[in-house]
């Protein structure tokens, strides 16, 4: 059987299958499973997963649409390799709706999230120092949080629509750099919110967000065989 089943990337057969699909082919490009530059055939995916090939289609147009996948006219499909450009990019539309985020629920702190917040950053703690792929869902549901609390899920919508890129970048820098420096800095935004300090908030999530800016250079210079060298 092949890897990814074994993970347990596998398919509810009982649900749409391209947009579990989608998640599942997302989700191993973020984590390199799906090597950056590499070829990708709907063939071999359907036969992985036993489906069709109107599935596997529709989740690589939507892949495609990401800037996670790119198509050569004659040549195939293939894993976009990691642009840098991309990466500046979404973290800056990031940093412009987040730190706003974590502002407004400072403005008026709600004591059952901060209570949930310093759950989450428990569970963060207890991870952070062997686990990356675990740390990296962990740090997604606590992103996600703030937003759904601000009232602004359709926001974290669009971010989620936009930040493959990234996502690539943070996986890469979990697996070489500190995690407990991430988890620090969500303690800080945390404790800005608890303490009803809109401002201190705000620029604790813009420092949280502009950490990848120093550690995309490193990430870069460890896997160049990773990255467009022309963006």
């Amino acid at each position: 059987m092949h890897d990814v089943m074994r993970r347990g990337w596998t398919l509810d057969q009982g649900a749409p299958l391209a947009p579990q699909l989608y998640r599942i082919l997302r989700q191993r490009i973020i984590s390199a499973d799906l090597t950056p530059g590499s070829r990708i055939s709907e063939a071999e995916i359907a036969a992985t997963y036993a489906l069709s090939r109107q599935p596997v289609r529709e989740a690589f147009i939507k892949l495609a649409e990401d800037g996670l996948l790119e198509v050569r006219p004659q040549r195939g499909t293939y894993v976009r390799k990691i642009s840098t450009a991309a990466v500046k990019d979404v973290r800056f539309v990031r940093e412009a709706i987040e730190a706003d985020i974590v502002a407004l629920l400072a403005d008026n702190p709600d004591p059952a999230l901060v209570r949930e917040l310093e759950s989450q950053l428990r569970e963060q703690k207890e991870v952070a120092e062997s686990e990356a792929s675990r740390f990296i869902v962990l740090d997604e549901r606590f992103h996600r949080t703030l937003a759904e609390a601000a009232g602004k899920a359709y926001a974290w919508k669009v971010i989620e629509q936009v930040k493959g890129q990234m996502d690539r970048v943070r996986y890469l820098s979990a697996l070489q750099f500190p995690m407990r420096d991430l988890v620090a800095q969500h303690s800080d935004i945390v404790r800005a919110i608890a303490r009803g300090d809109p401002g201190a908030a705000s620029a604790a999530m813009r420092v949280h967000l502009r950490k990848i800016l120093t550690d995309l250079p490193a990430v870069a210079a460890a896997r160049p065989d990773f990255f467009d060298t022309g963006t």
